[in-house]
């Protein structure tokens, strides 16, 4: 082969080359561009309540996301059904990381317990993202019951067992199942009336009409401070932040009792799992904001950001323990 045609042979590979070179580029930019950065457009935050506690810890996270992500997050409140019809929107939402839910200890741990064909799987339809918050609880009674702490209340239903009422706001509420759990492991038993709702339950505690019942630590603060209620003790594992002078009924001779409730960050299965890490070190940084801190504490709850695996780890815990109460109780949602 002489000069000649060893430069066009050169030239013909050189240009080759460059042809192929410049075709990797191209479809290296249509993959980019097939594949943007999550998110790129607004997302909803889909709750199962209003007004309660999810409610609260999804709008402050949705406010905290909205200023980082560069998109709004659009709360979407699906009640109805103790919680079903929420919990199944987000059980159904694609799995694109668009559609975040906030969950609770009522919708994942109590209701498949009560409620034998639940159109979801708290195991099986959703990733646990991050807890978000645990609620305290208390146990009040009025102050016409001649008790002072938990160790008496117990004495006190053994001597008169099936007669002292307590007062919840429905079968499986969050005021039920703790006194549920509280009967199982004393040996005690009281006579329980379910209202329609925790306001005419905790109305009726405070006129007299029942004598004792678990409500949130915000709502009986103020009463048990100016003694139209006496709150007992705290249903958490370590006293609560609002009431550090209230020792907790696990304190009071009720070893490993705990009965209080949470709320936590979902997505839906099969969302893919950068989203689900990028989702979660968000949750958690936006839990220990000192803005988002004030508000819950004022609302009687404490900030926790945790791990995809510490949540997943509390739902099944859970599921398993309030549902042994549940069974064993016989409580059925129509109850």
């Amino acid at each position: 082969m002489n000069d000649v045609q060893t430069l066009r042979t050169l030239r013909k590979r050189i240009s080759s080359m460059t042809f192929v070179a410049a075709g990797l580029v191209a479809a290296a930019g249509n993959v980019q561009a097939a594949e943007p950065a999550w998110p790129t457009k607004p997302l909803r935050m889909l709750t199962a309540e209003l007004g309660g506690g999810s409610d609260l810890s999804a709008r402050l996270i949705a406010t905290g996301l909205s200023g980082t992500i560069g998109q709004q997050v659009i709360v979407d409140n699906r009640v109805g059904a103790n919680g079903i019809i929420g919990m199944e929107a987000i059980a159904r939402a694609p799995a694109d990381g668009y559609s975040i839910g906030m969950g609770n200890i009522a919708t994942l741990t109590i209701n498949p317990a009560l409620y034998p064909k639940l159109p979801y799987d708290s195991l099986r339809d959703f990733i646990p993202v991050s807890l978000t918050a645990t609620i305290g609880n208390c146990l009040i009674v009025h102050p016409s019951l001649p008790v002072k702490s938990v160790q008496e209340l117990v004495a006190l239903a053994k001597k008169r067992p099936g007669e002292l009422i307590y007062a919840s706001g429905g079968v499986g509420s969050a005021q039920h199942i703790p006194m549920e759990l509280l009967q199982a492991m004393t040996g005690t038993r009281l006579m329980h009336i379910a209202y329609k709702g925790i306001t005419p339950a905790f109305n009726d505690v405070m006129a007299g009409q029942v004598l004792m019942a678990v409500t949130g630590i915000a709502q009986s603060l103020p009463y048990h401070r100016n003694g139209r209620l006496r709150m007992l003790g705290t249903t958490g594992v370590k006293r609560a932040q609002a009431t550090p002078d209230v020792p907790t009924i696990a304190e009071q001779g009720v070893a490993g009792y705990e009965a209080d409730s949470w709320t936590g960050v979902l997505l839906p299965r099969g969302t893919p799992p950068e989203i689900v890490a990028q989702l979660q070190a968000e949750v958690v940084r936006i839990t220990n904001l000192p803005e988002t801190k004030e508000r819950l504490t004022a609302a009687g709850f404490e900030t926790v950001g945790s791990t995809s695996d510490a949540f997943a780890a509390l739902i099944k815990n859970d599921l398993t323990r309030l549902g042994k109460v549940i069974r064993d109780a016989n409580i059925r949602a129509d109850n």
